[in-house]
């Protein structure tokens, strides 16, 4: 009987989350992508509050890994029409930069010559 209960128990939780999901979506505020699922609140603030909110949420802050995850980030970035910080930062060599974590990038989609430390990228 208890297994019972616990799959029903799974199977209502299953379906609400499809449904909370499925709205996330409609309203631009969820997207997926590699099996990572990127989400937004849609509000506008600094650095520090933007790594602290996604930590306090269970997550990190977007660190696009491969072009698809990129597109993902960009989805946000066009749907609001602003920009979106990233979980990379410059290591202490010049110009190289790496993960908030420390290691190294793999994966960059930056225009020619950039970043170059000129206005807001």
């Amino acid at each position: 009987l208890l297994d019972n209960e616990i799959e029903e128990v799974v199977s209502q939780l299953e379906h609400r989350i499809s449904r909370l999901e499925g709205v996330l979506r409609l309203e631009k505020m969820i997207t997926a992508s590699g099996g990572k699922i990127f989400a937004t609140s849609g509000k506008k603030a600094d650095f520090r509050t933007t790594l602290k909110k996604c930590e306090e949420a269970g997550g990190s802050i977007a660190t696009p890994r491969n072009p698809g995850e990129n597109d993902a980030i960009l989805y946000f970035v066009r749907s609001f029409n602003t920009y979106a910080y990233l979980g990379i930062k410059e290591s202490l060599i010049p110009r190289k930069f790496q993960f908030l974590d420390g290691t190294h990038l793999t994966y960059t989609n930056w225009y020619s010559n950039e970043p170059s430390g000129k206005g807001e990228e």
